[in-house]
Protein backbone atom coordinates (compact mmCIF):
# COMPACT_ATOMS: atom_id res chain seq x y z
CA UNK A 1 0.00 0.00 0.00
CA UNK A 2 1.46 3.28 -1.08
CA UNK A 3 2.42 5.75 2.14
CA UNK A 4 0.39 9.29 1.71
CA UNK A 5 2.64 11.65 3.41
CA UNK A 6 6.78 11.65 3.58
CA UNK A 7 9.21 13.45 5.26
CA UNK A 8 12.35 14.24 3.31
CA UNK A 9 14.67 14.80 6.48
CA UNK A 10 14.19 13.39 9.92
CA UNK A 11 14.59 17.31 11.09
CA UNK A 12 11.84 18.54 8.44
CA UNK A 13 8.92 20.20 10.09
CA UNK A 14 6.46 19.67 7.04
CA UNK A 15 5.06 16.64 5.27
CA UNK A 16 4.79 16.25 1.43
CA UNK A 17 1.76 15.02 0.07
CA UNK A 18 2.54 11.31 -2.16
CA UNK A 19 -1.30 11.38 -2.93
CA UNK A 20 -3.85 13.84 -3.23
CA UNK A 21 -5.32 14.48 0.58
CA UNK A 22 -9.04 15.29 1.29
CA UNK A 23 -10.19 17.91 4.52
CA UNK A 24 -10.92 15.77 7.09
CA UNK A 25 -8.98 12.65 6.23
CA UNK A 26 -6.75 11.33 9.32
CA UNK A 27 -3.43 9.81 8.78
CA UNK A 28 -1.39 8.59 11.15
CA UNK A 29 1.90 9.19 10.40
CA UNK A 30 4.89 8.81 12.20
CA UNK A 31 2.93 7.37 15.18
CA UNK A 32 0.57 10.55 15.42
CA UNK A 33 -2.54 11.22 14.22
CA UNK A 34 -2.77 14.27 11.64
CA UNK A 35 -6.03 15.74 10.19
CA UNK A 36 -6.08 17.17 6.68
CA UNK A 37 -7.17 20.83 7.08
CA UNK A 38 -7.96 21.14 3.42
CA UNK A 39 -7.59 19.38 0.20
CA UNK A 40 -4.29 18.82 -0.65
CA UNK A 41 -2.56 18.11 -4.20
CA UNK A 42 0.03 15.57 -4.24
CA UNK A 43 3.44 16.84 -4.45
CA UNK A 44 2.28 20.32 -2.05
CA UNK A 45 3.12 19.91 2.01
CA UNK A 46 1.35 20.12 4.97
CA UNK A 47 2.35 21.65 8.48
CA UNK A 48 3.52 18.77 10.83
CA UNK A 49 2.18 21.25 13.92
CA UNK A 50 0.75 24.34 14.39
CA UNK A 51 2.97 27.03 12.64
CA UNK A 52 2.98 30.46 14.33
CA UNK A 53 3.51 34.23 12.64
CA UNK A 54 7.55 34.32 11.97
CA UNK A 55 8.23 30.51 12.35
CA UNK A 56 10.89 28.97 10.16
CA UNK A 57 9.78 26.26 7.63
CA UNK A 58 12.29 23.44 7.49
CA UNK A 59 12.94 20.79 4.77
CA UNK A 60 15.54 18.68 3.18
CA UNK A 61 17.01 19.71 6.46
CA UNK A 62 17.36 22.92 5.71
CA UNK A 63 15.94 26.71 5.64
CA UNK A 64 13.23 26.97 3.06
CA UNK A 65 10.93 29.69 3.89
CA UNK A 66 9.05 31.50 7.07
CA UNK A 67 5.18 31.28 7.83
CA UNK A 68 3.42 35.02 6.85
CA UNK A 69 0.49 34.04 8.56
CA UNK A 70 -0.33 31.13 11.17
CA UNK A 71 -0.84 27.68 10.27
CA UNK A 72 -2.75 24.81 11.66
CA UNK A 73 -1.29 21.58 12.12
CA UNK A 74 -2.11 19.84 8.77
CA UNK A 75 -2.72 22.78 7.12
CA UNK A 76 -1.20 23.64 3.71
CA UNK A 77 1.80 25.69 2.70
CA UNK A 78 0.90 27.95 -0.17
CA UNK A 79 2.09 30.93 -1.55
CA UNK A 80 -0.87 32.54 1.11
CA UNK A 81 1.23 31.65 4.07
CA UNK A 82 4.42 31.02 3.48
CA UNK A 83 7.50 33.02 2.34
CA UNK A 84 10.94 32.78 0.48
CA UNK A 85 13.76 32.57 3.54
CA UNK A 86 17.19 31.10 3.15
CA UNK A 87 20.25 31.12 5.34
CA UNK A 88 22.86 33.50 5.18
CA UNK A 89 26.13 32.11 4.48
CA UNK A 90 29.35 33.65 4.80
CA UNK A 91 32.11 31.18 4.98
CA UNK A 92 33.13 27.59 5.16
CA UNK A 93 32.02 26.66 8.93
CA UNK A 94 33.17 23.05 8.31
CA UNK A 95 34.48 19.63 6.20
CA UNK A 96 32.00 17.31 5.26
CA UNK A 97 33.24 13.80 4.35
CA UNK A 98 32.29 11.24 1.82
CA UNK A 99 30.93 7.97 1.75
CA UNK A 100 32.19 6.76 -1.10
CA UNK A 101 29.96 4.42 -2.61
CA UNK A 102 30.98 0.72 -4.05
CA UNK A 103 31.11 0.82 -8.06
CA UNK A 104 32.94 -2.44 -8.23
CA UNK A 105 29.99 -4.15 -10.28
CA UNK A 106 31.05 -0.71 -12.75
CA UNK A 107 34.78 -0.27 -13.16
CA UNK A 108 35.53 -2.77 -15.64
CA UNK A 109 32.29 -1.35 -17.76
CA UNK A 110 32.70 0.43 -20.95
CA UNK A 111 30.80 2.90 -23.42
CA UNK A 112 32.08 2.73 -26.70
CA UNK A 113 33.18 6.91 -27.75
CA UNK A 114 34.82 8.93 -30.41
CA UNK A 115 38.37 9.96 -29.07
CA UNK A 116 39.72 13.20 -29.62
CA UNK A 117 43.86 13.48 -29.88
CA UNK A 118 44.00 15.82 -26.73
CA UNK A 119 42.81 12.92 -24.60
CA UNK A 120 38.41 13.65 -24.53
CA UNK A 121 36.01 11.19 -25.68
CA UNK A 122 32.76 12.36 -27.44
CA UNK A 123 29.37 10.40 -27.19
CA UNK A 124 28.53 11.83 -30.53
CA UNK A 125 30.94 12.97 -33.97
CA UNK A 126 29.58 16.03 -34.51
CA UNK A 127 30.44 19.10 -37.77
CA UNK A 128 29.34 22.14 -36.47
CA UNK A 129 28.31 25.29 -38.36
CA UNK A 130 28.01 28.45 -36.55
CA UNK A 131 28.35 32.36 -37.07
CA UNK A 132 30.14 34.58 -34.88
CA UNK A 133 27.39 37.24 -35.28
CA UNK A 134 23.82 37.20 -35.86
CA UNK A 135 24.15 38.90 -39.57
CA UNK A 136 25.44 35.25 -40.40
CA UNK A 137 22.53 33.51 -39.22
CA UNK A 138 20.66 33.36 -42.42
CA UNK A 139 23.84 31.86 -44.60
CA UNK A 140 23.90 29.49 -41.65
CA UNK A 141 20.02 28.66 -42.18
CA UNK A 142 21.03 28.41 -46.04
CA UNK A 143 24.05 25.84 -45.14
CA UNK A 144 21.41 23.90 -42.92
CA UNK A 145 18.87 23.29 -45.39
CA UNK A 146 21.88 22.23 -48.02
CA UNK A 147 23.68 19.63 -45.82
CA UNK A 148 20.73 18.11 -44.46
CA UNK A 149 18.77 17.79 -47.54
CA UNK A 150 22.27 16.16 -48.93
CA UNK A 151 24.13 14.26 -46.45
CA UNK A 152 21.72 13.54 -43.47
CA UNK A 153 18.48 12.94 -45.55
CA UNK A 154 15.85 13.87 -42.99
CA UNK A 155 12.91 11.75 -42.94
CA UNK A 156 9.52 13.14 -43.82
CA UNK A 157 7.71 13.63 -40.38
CA UNK A 158 3.63 12.74 -39.68
CA UNK A 159 2.62 16.04 -40.13
CA UNK A 160 4.45 16.55 -43.05
CA UNK A 161 2.75 13.48 -44.62
CA UNK A 162 -0.45 14.64 -42.77
CA UNK A 163 -0.57 17.77 -45.08
CA UNK A 164 0.34 16.38 -48.09
CA UNK A 165 -2.98 13.82 -47.75
CA UNK A 166 -4.62 16.59 -47.27
CA UNK A 167 -3.01 18.35 -49.98
CA UNK A 168 -3.48 15.63 -52.22
CA UNK A 169 -7.06 15.41 -51.24
CA UNK A 170 -8.04 18.61 -52.12
CA UNK A 171 -6.57 18.11 -55.61
CA UNK A 172 -8.48 15.19 -56.32
CA UNK A 173 -5.25 12.58 -56.18
CA UNK A 174 -4.93 9.64 -53.93
CA UNK A 175 -4.88 10.15 -50.59
CA UNK A 176 -1.55 7.91 -50.73
CA UNK A 177 1.98 8.81 -48.86
CA UNK A 178 5.01 7.39 -49.12
CA UNK A 179 7.81 7.74 -46.54
CA UNK A 180 10.62 8.44 -47.45
CA UNK A 181 13.46 5.14 -47.22
CA UNK A 182 17.04 7.68 -47.94
CA UNK A 183 19.74 6.46 -45.75
CA UNK A 184 22.30 9.10 -44.50
CA UNK A 185 25.41 9.92 -47.01
CA UNK A 186 27.80 9.38 -43.87
CA UNK A 187 27.46 6.64 -40.82
CA UNK A 188 30.27 8.07 -38.32
CA UNK A 189 29.48 11.88 -38.84
CA UNK A 190 26.43 14.07 -37.59
CA UNK A 191 25.91 17.80 -39.25
CA UNK A 192 24.93 19.96 -36.81
CA UNK A 193 23.82 23.86 -36.67
CA UNK A 194 23.70 26.66 -34.36
CA UNK A 195 22.39 30.18 -34.70
CA UNK A 196 22.15 33.07 -32.17
CA UNK A 197 21.43 36.56 -31.59
CA UNK A 198 24.67 38.20 -30.15
CA UNK A 199 28.29 38.80 -31.24
CA UNK A 200 27.38 42.54 -31.76
CA UNK A 201 25.10 45.32 -30.61
CA UNK A 202 25.84 44.78 -26.73
CA UNK A 203 28.69 45.86 -24.56
CA UNK A 204 31.86 44.02 -25.90
CA UNK A 205 32.15 41.69 -22.32
CA UNK A 206 28.93 40.17 -24.04
CA UNK A 207 31.31 39.30 -27.03
CA UNK A 208 34.26 37.82 -25.10
CA UNK A 209 31.74 35.44 -22.86
CA UNK A 210 29.66 34.14 -26.51
CA UNK A 211 33.64 33.79 -27.91
CA UNK A 212 34.07 31.52 -24.82
CA UNK A 213 31.08 29.57 -24.83
CA UNK A 214 31.38 29.13 -28.80
CA UNK A 215 35.06 28.12 -28.17
CA UNK A 216 33.92 25.81 -25.51
CA UNK A 217 31.29 23.99 -28.18
CA UNK A 218 34.58 23.50 -30.68
CA UNK A 219 36.73 22.23 -28.24
CA UNK A 220 33.86 19.36 -26.56
CA UNK A 221 34.62 16.18 -27.42
CA UNK A 222 31.64 15.35 -29.27
CA UNK A 223 32.67 17.66 -31.95
CA UNK A 224 34.94 17.05 -34.62
CA UNK A 225 35.43 20.42 -35.83
CA UNK A 226 33.81 23.44 -37.05
CA UNK A 227 32.42 25.65 -40.08
CA UNK A 228 32.52 29.29 -38.53
CA UNK A 229 30.86 32.35 -40.36
CA UNK A 230 31.81 36.29 -39.99
CA UNK A 231 30.75 39.23 -41.29
CA UNK A 232 33.38 40.89 -40.85
CA UNK A 233 32.55 44.12 -38.80
CA UNK A 234 30.96 43.12 -35.70
CA UNK A 235 32.02 43.01 -31.69
CA UNK A 236 33.20 39.33 -31.97
CA UNK A 237 36.23 39.51 -34.28
CA UNK A 238 37.81 36.38 -35.15
CA UNK A 239 40.65 37.14 -33.47
CA UNK A 240 38.52 36.99 -30.44
CA UNK A 241 37.40 33.60 -31.05
CA UNK A 242 40.68 32.43 -31.88
CA UNK A 243 42.32 33.96 -28.25
CA UNK A 244 39.33 32.00 -27.05
CA UNK A 245 40.49 28.12 -28.49
CA UNK A 246 43.63 29.28 -27.19
CA UNK A 247 43.26 29.94 -23.75
CA UNK A 248 40.86 26.57 -23.58
CA UNK A 249 43.23 24.22 -25.74
CA UNK A 250 46.15 25.60 -27.36
CA UNK A 251 47.03 22.55 -28.75
CA UNK A 252 44.20 21.67 -30.31
CA UNK A 253 44.57 19.98 -33.63
CA UNK A 254 40.80 19.91 -34.39
CA UNK A 255 39.88 21.54 -38.04
CA UNK A 256 38.14 24.68 -38.07
CA UNK A 257 37.02 26.09 -41.14
CA UNK A 258 36.57 30.22 -40.59
CA UNK A 259 35.10 33.01 -43.65
CA UNK A 260 34.67 36.59 -43.20
CA UNK A 261 31.98 37.50 -45.71
CA UNK A 262 33.28 40.96 -45.67
CA UNK A 263 36.98 39.93 -47.20
CA UNK A 264 35.31 37.07 -49.98
CA UNK A 265 33.02 39.30 -51.48
CA UNK A 266 29.06 37.84 -52.79
CA UNK A 267 27.44 35.43 -50.51
CA UNK A 268 27.53 33.14 -53.72
CA UNK A 269 31.23 33.28 -53.29
CA UNK A 270 31.58 32.38 -49.74
CA UNK A 271 28.85 29.28 -49.72
CA UNK A 272 30.59 27.79 -52.37
CA UNK A 273 33.83 28.09 -50.77
CA UNK A 274 32.34 26.85 -47.79
CA UNK A 275 30.05 23.88 -49.11
CA UNK A 276 33.58 22.36 -51.29
CA UNK A 277 35.88 23.21 -47.87
CA UNK A 278 33.65 21.71 -45.57
CA UNK A 279 32.33 18.54 -47.43
CA UNK A 280 36.31 17.68 -47.58
CA UNK A 281 36.35 18.19 -44.20
CA UNK A 282 33.20 16.33 -42.62
CA UNK A 283 34.10 12.94 -45.33
CA UNK A 284 37.68 13.34 -43.23
CA UNK A 285 35.64 13.17 -40.29
CA UNK A 286 33.17 10.21 -40.70
CA UNK A 287 36.77 8.52 -41.07
CA UNK A 288 37.12 8.63 -36.63
CA UNK A 289 34.98 5.92 -35.50
CA UNK A 290 33.46 4.50 -31.70
CA UNK A 291 35.78 2.29 -30.20
CA UNK A 292 36.12 1.52 -25.91
CA UNK A 293 35.86 3.78 -23.63
CA UNK A 294 36.25 3.35 -19.77
CA UNK A 295 33.33 5.62 -17.90
CA UNK A 296 36.09 7.95 -16.10
CA UNK A 297 35.27 9.67 -19.78
CA UNK A 298 31.89 10.41 -19.62
CA UNK A 299 31.12 14.42 -18.55
CA UNK A 300 27.70 14.53 -17.24
CA UNK A 301 25.60 17.64 -17.29
CA UNK A 302 22.84 18.30 -14.42
CA UNK A 303 20.35 19.87 -14.65
CA UNK A 304 16.42 20.27 -14.03
CA UNK A 305 13.61 22.05 -15.64
CA UNK A 306 9.76 22.27 -15.09
CA UNK A 307 9.87 21.00 -11.92
CA UNK A 308 7.47 19.76 -9.19
CA UNK A 309 7.01 19.04 -6.15
CA UNK A 310 8.47 15.16 -6.52
CA UNK A 311 11.58 16.84 -8.34
CA UNK A 312 13.77 16.17 -5.47
CA UNK A 313 12.48 13.35 -3.99
CA UNK A 314 12.40 11.15 -6.90
CA UNK A 315 14.26 11.94 -9.94
CA UNK A 316 16.89 14.35 -8.42
CA UNK A 317 18.16 12.14 -5.71
CA UNK A 318 18.53 9.49 -8.17
CA UNK A 319 20.90 11.88 -10.17
CA UNK A 320 22.71 12.60 -6.62
CA UNK A 321 23.68 8.90 -6.43
CA UNK A 322 24.79 8.09 -10.07
CA UNK A 323 26.90 11.42 -9.53
CA UNK A 324 28.19 10.06 -6.60
CA UNK A 325 29.08 6.85 -8.44
CA UNK A 326 30.64 8.71 -11.48
CA UNK A 327 32.66 10.51 -9.65
CA UNK A 328 33.86 7.01 -7.85
CA UNK A 329 34.54 5.79 -11.34
CA UNK A 330 36.94 9.25 -12.16
CA UNK A 331 34.45 10.68 -14.32
CA UNK A 332 32.80 14.49 -14.04
CA UNK A 333 29.78 15.94 -13.14
CA UNK A 334 28.53 19.47 -13.46
CA UNK A 335 25.63 21.24 -10.81
CA UNK A 336 24.94 24.74 -12.42
CA UNK A 337 21.75 26.82 -11.60
CA UNK A 338 23.17 29.16 -9.31
CA UNK A 339 19.50 30.94 -8.53
CA UNK A 340 18.45 27.33 -7.48
CA UNK A 341 21.35 27.00 -5.02
CA UNK A 342 19.72 29.67 -3.14
CA UNK A 343 19.50 28.38 0.91
CA UNK A 344 21.59 25.24 -0.02
CA UNK A 345 25.02 27.01 0.34
CA UNK A 346 26.17 25.86 3.24
CA UNK A 347 26.20 22.32 3.15
CA UNK A 348 28.20 23.44 -0.77
CA UNK A 349 30.58 25.46 1.00
CA UNK A 350 31.57 22.77 3.74
CA UNK A 351 31.95 20.35 0.77
CA UNK A 352 34.51 22.23 -1.17
CA UNK A 353 37.57 21.06 -1.22
CA UNK A 354 39.71 23.98 -1.62
CA UNK A 355 38.79 26.94 0.55
CA UNK A 356 39.12 28.97 -2.44
CA UNK A 357 36.51 27.38 -4.46
CA UNK A 358 34.25 27.63 -1.28
CA UNK A 359 35.21 31.90 -1.17
CA UNK A 360 34.63 31.87 -4.76
CA UNK A 361 31.19 29.78 -4.69
CA UNK A 362 29.67 32.84 -2.28
CA UNK A 363 31.16 35.43 -4.40
CA UNK A 364 29.60 34.60 -7.51
CA UNK A 365 26.28 33.80 -5.89
CA UNK A 366 26.59 37.83 -4.50
CA UNK A 367 26.90 38.92 -7.82
CA UNK A 368 24.44 37.06 -9.22
CA UNK A 369 21.78 37.95 -6.72
CA UNK A 370 22.67 41.43 -6.57
CA UNK A 371 22.56 42.08 -10.56
CA UNK A 372 18.80 40.34 -9.43
CA UNK A 373 18.16 42.57 -7.48
CA UNK A 374 19.47 45.55 -9.18
CA UNK A 375 17.31 44.25 -11.81
CA UNK A 376 14.33 45.13 -9.70
CA UNK A 377 13.65 41.54 -8.81
CA UNK A 378 15.15 38.84 -6.62
CA UNK A 379 15.70 34.94 -5.87
CA UNK A 380 12.39 34.83 -4.35
CA UNK A 381 10.70 35.09 -7.98
CA UNK A 382 12.37 32.35 -9.47
CA UNK A 383 10.05 30.00 -8.83
CA UNK A 384 7.77 29.82 -12.16
CA UNK A 385 3.72 29.47 -12.23
CA UNK A 386 4.24 25.74 -12.72
CA UNK A 387 6.56 25.01 -9.93
CA UNK A 388 4.21 26.82 -7.83
CA UNK A 389 1.22 25.00 -8.91
CA UNK A 390 2.92 21.70 -8.27
CA UNK A 391 4.03 22.53 -4.89
CA UNK A 392 7.61 24.59 -4.85
CA UNK A 393 6.14 27.49 -3.29
CA UNK A 394 9.51 29.01 -2.30
CA UNK A 395 12.83 29.57 -4.36
CA UNK A 396 14.42 28.10 -1.31
CA UNK A 397 12.22 25.44 -1.34
CA UNK A 398 13.15 24.58 -4.92
CA UNK A 399 16.58 24.77 -4.50
CA UNK A 400 17.14 22.44 -1.51
CA UNK A 401 15.25 19.73 -4.23
CA UNK A 402 17.05 20.98 -7.14
CA UNK A 403 20.87 20.57 -5.10
CA UNK A 404 20.09 16.81 -4.51
CA UNK A 405 21.03 16.05 -8.33
CA UNK A 406 24.29 17.06 -7.15
CA UNK A 407 25.16 14.16 -4.33
CA UNK A 408 27.00 14.11 -2.06
CA UNK A 409 31.06 13.97 -3.21
CA UNK A 410 33.71 17.01 -2.55
CA UNK A 411 33.73 19.60 -4.99
CA UNK A 412 37.13 19.98 -6.82
CA UNK A 413 36.14 23.04 -8.62
CA UNK A 414 33.79 26.24 -8.80
CA UNK A 415 33.63 27.55 -12.16
CA UNK A 416 32.32 30.69 -13.93
CA UNK A 417 30.07 31.06 -17.45
CA UNK A 418 32.13 30.01 -20.13
CA UNK A 419 34.91 28.18 -18.62
CA UNK A 420 36.11 25.45 -19.92
CA UNK A 421 35.88 21.80 -17.08
CA UNK A 422 39.04 19.28 -17.28
CA UNK A 423 39.36 18.10 -14.17
CA UNK A 424 37.62 14.92 -13.19
CA UNK A 425 34.79 15.24 -10.14
CA UNK A 426 32.03 16.76 -9.04
CA UNK A 427 32.10 20.62 -10.03
CA UNK A 428 29.87 23.54 -9.87
CA UNK A 429 29.26 26.05 -12.80
CA UNK A 430 27.69 29.15 -12.58
CA UNK A 431 24.86 30.02 -15.02
CA UNK A 432 21.25 30.65 -14.87
CA UNK A 433 18.15 28.27 -14.30
CA UNK A 434 16.90 29.13 -17.64
CA UNK A 435 16.68 25.49 -18.89
CA UNK A 436 17.92 25.82 -22.14
CA UNK A 437 20.75 28.84 -21.46
CA UNK A 438 21.88 26.30 -18.42
CA UNK A 439 22.54 23.33 -20.96
CA UNK A 440 23.59 25.33 -23.24
CA UNK A 441 26.32 26.61 -20.49
CA UNK A 442 27.33 23.04 -19.26
CA UNK A 443 28.28 21.55 -22.97
CA UNK A 444 30.23 24.54 -23.43
CA UNK A 445 31.87 23.74 -20.30
CA UNK A 446 32.90 20.30 -21.70
CA UNK A 447 29.68 17.95 -20.94
CA UNK A 448 29.34 14.98 -23.70
CA UNK A 449 25.75 14.61 -21.96
CA UNK A 450 23.53 15.99 -19.91
CA UNK A 451 20.95 14.55 -17.91
CA UNK A 452 18.07 16.27 -17.17
CA UNK A 453 14.87 16.14 -14.84
CA UNK A 454 11.51 17.44 -14.95
CA UNK A 455 8.37 17.38 -13.15
CA UNK A 456 6.16 18.84 -15.61
CA UNK A 457 7.71 18.40 -18.80
CA UNK A 458 10.18 20.23 -21.15
CA UNK A 459 11.30 18.97 -24.94
CA UNK A 460 14.74 20.84 -24.38
CA UNK A 461 17.52 19.09 -26.31
CA UNK A 462 21.31 20.59 -27.27
CA UNK A 463 23.17 20.24 -30.77
CA UNK A 464 26.14 18.68 -30.00
CA UNK A 465 25.59 17.03 -26.41
CA UNK A 466 22.67 13.96 -25.93
CA UNK A 467 20.27 15.01 -23.14
CA UNK A 468 18.39 12.22 -21.31
CA UNK A 469 15.02 13.26 -20.00
CA UNK A 470 13.91 12.04 -16.49
CA UNK A 471 10.37 12.21 -15.00
CA UNK A 472 9.85 12.67 -11.57
CA UNK A 473 6.07 11.17 -11.55
CA UNK A 474 4.70 8.01 -13.32
CA UNK A 475 1.87 10.56 -14.58
CA UNK A 476 3.82 12.77 -16.53
CA UNK A 477 6.64 9.93 -18.33
CA UNK A 478 2.17 8.63 -19.70
CA UNK A 479 1.18 12.00 -20.51
CA UNK A 480 4.63 12.94 -22.45
CA UNK A 481 5.73 9.83 -23.39
CA UNK A 482 7.67 11.35 -26.31
CA UNK A 483 9.61 13.80 -24.57
CA UNK A 484 10.49 11.41 -21.53
CA UNK A 485 13.71 8.67 -21.21
CA UNK A 486 13.41 7.56 -17.45
CA UNK A 487 10.66 7.60 -15.19
CA UNK A 488 11.59 7.45 -11.94
CA UNK A 489 8.34 7.37 -10.49
CA UNK A 490 8.57 4.22 -8.80
CA UNK A 491 10.45 5.49 -5.76
CA UNK A 492 7.30 7.62 -5.27
CA UNK A 493 4.98 4.81 -5.13
CA UNK A 494 7.38 2.71 -3.56
CA UNK A 495 8.00 0.08 -6.28
CA UNK A 496 11.94 1.45 -6.61
CA UNK A 497 14.25 2.37 -4.15
CA UNK A 498 16.62 5.44 -5.27
CA UNK A 499 19.85 3.04 -6.06
CA UNK A 500 18.02 0.59 -8.02
CA UNK A 501 16.62 3.43 -10.28
CA UNK A 502 20.18 5.27 -10.06
CA UNK A 503 21.66 1.82 -11.55
CA UNK A 504 19.15 1.28 -14.39
CA UNK A 505 20.20 5.19 -15.57
CA UNK A 506 23.39 4.63 -15.53
CA UNK A 507 22.81 1.25 -18.25
CA UNK A 508 20.69 3.47 -20.11
CA UNK A 509 23.08 6.26 -20.04
CA UNK A 510 26.35 3.94 -21.07
CA UNK A 511 23.81 2.41 -23.89
CA UNK A 512 22.97 6.49 -24.96
CA UNK A 513 26.79 7.62 -24.81
CA UNK A 514 27.35 4.49 -27.17
CA UNK A 515 25.17 5.36 -29.70
CA UNK A 516 22.77 2.43 -29.17
CA UNK A 517 20.33 4.15 -27.75
CA UNK A 518 18.93 7.97 -29.11
CA UNK A 519 17.36 10.20 -26.52
CA UNK A 520 13.94 11.68 -27.19
CA UNK A 521 15.17 15.19 -27.62
CA UNK A 522 17.30 13.77 -30.73
CA UNK A 523 14.93 12.07 -32.34
CA UNK A 524 12.53 15.07 -32.15
CA UNK A 525 15.77 16.73 -33.50
CA UNK A 526 15.29 19.20 -29.86
CA UNK A 527 18.44 21.62 -30.66
CA UNK A 528 18.39 24.21 -28.63
CA UNK A 529 20.84 26.80 -27.74
CA UNK A 530 20.64 29.94 -25.80
CA UNK A 531 23.81 32.06 -24.51
CA UNK A 532 23.55 33.90 -21.29
CA UNK A 533 23.64 37.66 -21.99
CA UNK A 534 24.89 39.36 -18.53
CA UNK A 535 24.97 42.56 -20.09
CA UNK A 536 22.81 45.36 -21.65
CA UNK A 537 22.73 46.53 -25.68
CA UNK A 538 24.37 49.68 -26.79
Amino acid sequence: MQKKLIKVNPSDNVAVALVNLVAGEVINFEGEDITIEADVKMKHKIAMYPFELGEKIIMYGVLVGKASAPIAKGGLLSTENVKHQSAKVTAKTESIGWNVPNVDKWKDRTFNGYHRTDGQVGTENVWLFFPLVFCENRNIEILKGIFEKELMKPKENDYQLLLRSLVNSEKGAEDVVIKSNEVDLFENIEVKFIQHQGGCGGIRQDSHSLAKLLAGYVNNPNVAGATVLSLGCQNLQISIFQDAMKAINPNSDKPVLIYDQQQIGTIEKMLSTVVKDSFAAIKEANKIKRTPTPLSKLRIGLECGGSDGFSGISANPTLGVLSDKLVALGGTTILSEFPELCGVEQELVNRCVDDKDGKRFLELMQWYEKTVVDAGSGFDMNPSPGNIKDGLITDAMKSAGAAKKGGTSPIVGVYDYGEYINEPGFTLLCTPGNDVECTTAMVGSGANMVLFTTGLGTPTGNPIAPVVKISSNTQLAQKMSDIIDIDTGGIITGEKSIEEMADEMLEFIIDVASGTIKTKAAILNQNDFIPWKRGVSL
